[in-house]
């Protein structure tokens, strides 16, 4: 017997005991699908360019555990500023932190709300998202499992009704979007049950290579990493937080790469990490926050919220980036930083981290390869 999206989540909102003890997806609908759009491919030096726009996590506000969580005139100003920036591109990632639902149990185990992070945002925020102009999200992460079955049901038909694209999930690892003749393949790796998990890399390695055969260029997101200010530096061994393996990502971009991947996007530590450059395929191994209103740090280095637009040709060569660098401001929102502490973070973690990268980085964010 076929049951229907609707019936489903009313099953499971109904059914509080079988919701909180149920912490698999294995009810999320498989999806499978190409989408078309047209939009203009920029043109420089007579070789036609595609541009994609990434970002960081995004959690616009949360009423769990208080209201007081939720940013003022519902969320208008979070970020609207930056929405010609972020439409101004081929294509558009962000990484979903969080579920979307009103009223919705979390069945994250929270016994001290102080210290232990759950997000539940109303489904009146999804809206901003939609105006910023995203096209793909992320839902491989942490927090996207903080509602259960039913809040990652309920966040895909947030996503789905505005006509915006999801991966990261078992059920929906990848998805191809197709623009001006050109096919992006879009998916997201996370060290989290639920998601493409980051360090099953032969399973990640299948998955790029699908989609390596099926795209003209090929994007990974992975959220990986430990976490915080003392972690902005790569180490490119394995990296443990909080007795969690969040993969070795440093190996694991590289292995996208061979397996196919053209650009890789990371986020995770909720701070900016260096860039680099792999076999002429472009790597930022974490992107940091970009608007993430209330209980995440947004001081110093915690702030800086970066927006990236990657220029690749119609292979997925690297040729060019664009740092557009925003900060975080407490109680307002993201908004452009014209001191450009994101594109000079990144230089300096590039030049620390990587030193052998052949990569140009100019104190106004201009990100060029080294012939």
């Amino acid at each position: 017997m076929k049951v229907s999206l609707l019936q489903l989540v009313f099953f499971l909102i109904t059914s509080p005991s079988l919701l909180i003890a149920q912490e698999t997806t294995d009810s999320i609908p498989k999806q499978d699908c190409i989408i078309k759009s047209m939009d203009s491919i920029q043109k420089t030096d007579n070789e036609k360019l595609v541009s994609i726009i990434g970002v960081g996590d995004i959690m616009l506000g949360t009423n769990f555990p208080y209201p007081k969580y939720l940013p003022p005139q519902n969320g208008d100003n979070l970020m609207k500023s930056l929405y010609p920036y972020l439409r101004n591109a081929t294509i558009s990632f962000g990484n979903l932190e969080g579920a979307f639902s009103d009223t919705l149990a979390v069945t994250k185990r929270c016994q001290d709300t102080a210290n232990c992070y759950a997000f539940r945002s109303p489904d009146f925020l999804f809206k901003h998202i939609v105006d910023a102009g995203f096209d793909v999200l992320s839902m491989a992460n942490n927090h996207s499992g903080d509602l259960g079955v039913a809040g990652r049901l309920n966040t895909i038909e947030q996503i789905e009704k505005a006509g915006l694209s999801h991966v990261g999930l078992l059920e929906y690892p990848s998805i191809v979007i197709e623009r001006d003749g050109i096919k992006f393949g879009f998916c997201a790796f996370a060290p989290i049950k639920g998601t493409c998990d980051i360090n099953d890399l032969k399973e990640a390695e299948r998955i790029v290579s699908s989609l390596n055969d099926r795209c003209d260029i090929t994007v990974v997101s992975f959220h990986g990493g430990a976490e915080g200010s003392k972690y902005e530096h790569l180490t490119r061994e394995r990296e443990i937080f909080l007795g969690e393996d969040r993969g070795n990502v440093y190996e694991f971009a590289r292995k996208m790469i061979d397996a196919g991947a053209d650009v890789i996007l990371g986020h995770g530590p909720h701070v900016l990490r260096a860039v680099d450059l792999y076999k002429d395929r472009f790597i930022i191994y974490s992107l940091g926050n970009f608007c993430t209103y209330s209980r995440m740090k947004v001081s110093g280095i915690n702030g800086l919220a970066p927006i990236l637009k990657v220029f690749t040709n119609k292979k997925g060569e690297f040729k060019k980036a664009e740092v557009i660098s925003c900060k975080q401001i407490k109680g307002l929102g993201t908004r452009i930083d014209k001191l450009n502490k994101s594109a000079l973070k990144l230089k300096e973690l590039t030049q620390t981290d990587i030193p052998e990268a052949k990569l140009k980085i100019s104190e106004n964010g201009l990100i060029t390869p080294i012939q």
